[in-house]
């Protein structure tokens, strides 16, 4: 992978994350019941992106870990924060823990590109020294 293709990724990745954090941040708000009808729609709206930028993640990229199919069922799983306000505790804990593996499997990726990132930044760096 070039080195403008894998810091792209990277980039991604991160806003990517930026946006899983966003969603606990409104499961939480569930949870505290302390929401208002804008939450709702910007919840929606971060659904909408995490969604859209999962299938250019994945497009650009093969992984196992995590699964698209978990990612989604997570998503699914909460259709609104008033949803999840009136779900039990059993059920909140049940989904922030699968979010919980979600966002470390994500993490270890980005820390996997960040590798990849520093050696293509290496080679480039021998290979211009090497040239003059």
């Amino acid at each position: 992978m070039s080195a403008a293709k894998v810091d792209e990724l990277v980039r991604q990745m991160e806003n990517y994350l930026e946006c899983w954090k966003r969603f606990n941040f409104y499961m939480n708000q569930a949870r505290s019941k302390k929401f208002e009808p804008e939450d709702e729609v910007e919840f929606l709206e971060v659904k909408s992106l995490l969604t859209q930028e999962l299938e250019l993640i994945f497009s650009s990229m093969e992984t196992s870990n995590p699964k698209k199919e978990d990612i989604l069922s997570i998503i699914s799983d909460a259709p609104s924060i008033r949803y999840l306000s009136e779900q039990g505790d059993l059920h909140l804990r049940a989904l922030e823990n699968q979010w919980h593996k979600t966002y470390i499997a994500w993490q270890s990726l980005l820390g996997q590109l960040k590798v990849q990132q520093r050696q293509t930044e290496k080679k480039g760096l021998f290979s211009s020294i090497f040239k003059k």
